[in-house]
């Protein structure tokens, strides 16, 4: 299936993935709205979800804040913390579940994850007639999640649009385009409010 304005689109972020991989790679934050509405590409959202975890100090509330006025809803489940210190927050499954279920209702899933472990939901997806794209790093992306989606956008190749305060930058060979200038006033674009925070289009 060939990507069409026309398609419905759902998106699935997985933010713990996606937080650690910035955070390692880049030192930065993701910029999620920014990404969600580049990866759609003009296509009409349908849903957009993603799915975080809740420590018990509450300091990712400002986080969450974030992404929910943009426009993206939140699946939010409490870190579990075991004897050993381990900490965990597993949303695998409950977001190959919820991709599954919204499927028969659009054309096209998106994945924001560079996880390997969603490779069979790709498979399913794919085989069930719906178009499966993924988005991530392609530094910490898995090489085969790349080769079953039928297209893949790399965070890293544009940093400046996708990620918040980025330290690291590619080798100086490459032509990058520098930082926005934060003294120049910049026009809002849009899908912007008055504050200039980017608001995603949700078609439920």
């Amino acid at each position: 299936m060939f990507q069409r304005l026309d398609q419905r689109v759902a998106v699935f972020i997985d933010a713990q993935n996606m937080y650690h991989s910035a955070k390692h790679l880049y030192q930065a934050r993701v910029n999620f709205a920014e990404l969600v509405e580049t990866a759609a590409a003009g296509r009409p959202i349908i849903r957009a979800i993603a799915y975080v975890a809740k420590s018990k100090t509450g300091e990712e509330q400002a986080f969450f804040d974030a992404l929910t006025q943009s426009g993206i809803e939140l699946k939010i489940k409490d870190v579990q913390e075991f004897a050993s210190g381990e900490k965990k927050a597993d949303w695998d499954v409950g977001m190959a579940v919820d991709a599954m279920s919204i499927a028969p209702r659009v054309d096209t899933v998106i994945l924001a994850t560079g996880d390997g472990d969603f490779v069979p939901l790709v498979e399913y997806l794919r085989g069930h007639g719906v178009r499966c794209e993924v988005v991530a790093f392609a530094e910490s992306t898995n090489s085969r999640l790349r080769e079953v989606a039928d297209s893949f956008l790399d965070v890293s190749a544009n940093t400046e649009q996708f990620l918040i305060h980025a330290h690291a930058v590619r080798p100086k060979t490459e032509n990058r385009t520098p930082a926005h200038d934060k003294s120049i006033p910049r026009r809002r674009g849009p899908h912007e409010g008055a504050s200039g925070l980017r608001k995603i289009r949700v078609t439920y």
